[in-house]
């Protein structure tokens, strides 16, 4: 394990990871509160944040898993917000 890693990209790694943990508490508190299973627009905007950030770090570390995973999860979190904005003011 190569742990002579810059303090500054710790730090954008641990940021990353923090961002992208955040979406799972949001989407639980949203769901619990609606009492019913949701994925509010936040979980997506965490899920971008935190996969930029992530990709960003696997680049640095030139981990070609890492950025593979957090590029195609990009996409996904993309799309998604593509179709909240193109679906706002519409009913469910």
């Amino acid at each position: 394990m190569d742990l002579d890693i810059p303090a500054v990209w710790l730090a954008v790694g641990f940021l990353g990871q923090a961002l992208f943990s955040l979406r799972f508490i949001v989407q639980w508190i949203a769901s619990e509160r609606q009492r019913k299973s949701v994925v509010p627009v936040a979980f997506w905007w965490f899920s971008l944040c935190g996969g930029a950030t992530l990709l960003t770090y696997a680049i640095h570390r030139e981990d070609p898993v890492f950025i593979l995973g957090q590029s195609v999860g990009l996409f996904v979190y993309l799309r998604n917000l593509y179709f909240v904005r193109k679906n706002e003011g519409t009913a469910p």
